[in-house]
């Protein structure tokens, strides 16, 4: 399929991502179904959307009336039948392989034999993935960044068994999305996790071995490697459950100890610290709008 032939975009999940990806989908003039298990979760991700839409009416950079146009190009169902007349499917849940196999494995059955399946993983092998559908060569990684509006970069992962022609039809619709894409190969953590996550680690390292406060650590690496955010703030913006299923990834596929996840982690997760979600992780998010 060419991007050209793409006029509607399923989307599943509607969590922080698969808004984000619903709401640059239907900013670009494509018509979009959104899909989640639970009307709570639809209208979750439906508010996601209009809040991120008016900021942009609130700094003058969309009117209401284009707003107002961009949320009426989105559908919502709990059905995932009713993505069977998408064109192009995005699938944004949970990281986990067996969820991601199962949604799959039911989308190759429902959606037309030459609609592409893509996956916003940020870690989990797409071979694996495509493994689970007769069309291993039309799935591919669409990796989107938090937030989806606001980032410029996506992804674009070539599995053992997806096609050229499959890569550059993802590469062609990120751009229609108005994103940069790049191309990586389905390796652990693509390019920017496998790079960036154990410089989090790291941090989580380095605050429990007491090397510096949290809020040290952080600044050192803003003021120090001029970097926007600090690690650990970071980790808090991204998902301390989100960060630590990376990192296991990582060393569970690579079996390198430089992936193994700071033991504070997994305690925080177990805790319910979560970061900015749940109001609080490496700091505090509870009285902060």
């Amino acid at each position: 399929m060419k991007v050209d032939d793409i006029k509607t975009i399923g989307v599943v999940g509607a969590g922080t991502m698969g808004a984000g990806i619903a709401q640059i989908a239907a900013q670009s003039g494509f018509n979009v179904i959104l899909r989640d298990i639970s009307d709570e979760a639809l209208e979750r991700g439906i508010n996601i959307i209009k809040k991120s839409l008016g900021r942009l009416v609130k700094k003058g950079k969309l009117s209401q009336e284009d707003a107002d146009a961009i949320v009426g190009r989105i559908k919502t169902t709990k059905e995932l039948k009713d993505l069977a007349d998408a064109d192009y499917v995005i699938e944004a849940v949970f990281e986990k392989m067996e969820i991601k196999k199962e949604i799959f494995g039911e989308l190759d059955r429902l959606t037309r034999s030459d609609v592409i399946l893509a996956t916003n993983t940020s870690s989990l092998s797409i071979t694996e993935i495509a493994a689970s559908t007769s069309r291993p060569d039309k799935v591919v990684g669409m990796h989107f960044f938090n937030p989806v509006p606001v980032l410029p970069l996506v992804e674009i992962v070539q599995g053992l068994t997806t096609s050229d022609e499959t890569v550059n039809t993802a590469y062609e619709l990120a751009k229609k999305f108005g994103k940069t894409p790049i191309k990586t190969k389905d390796q652990p953590g693509f390019i920017v996790n496998r790079i960036l996550v154990p410089y989090m680690n790291e941090a989580a390292w380095a605050l429990m071995e007491g090397v510096g406060s949290a809020e040290e650590i952080d600044e050192a690496m803003k003021l120090g490697a001029n970097m926007p955010i600090g690690p650990l703030a970071l980790i808090d913006l991204v998902g301390v459950d989100i960060a630590l299923d990376v990192l296991e990834v990582l060393y569970r596929e690579f079996g390198d100890p430089k992936f193994r996840p700071a033991p504070i982690l997994r305690q925080m997760v177990r805790a319910g610290h979560l970061g900015r979600k749940t109001g609080k992780g490496f700091f505090d998010y509870k009285d902060r709008t």
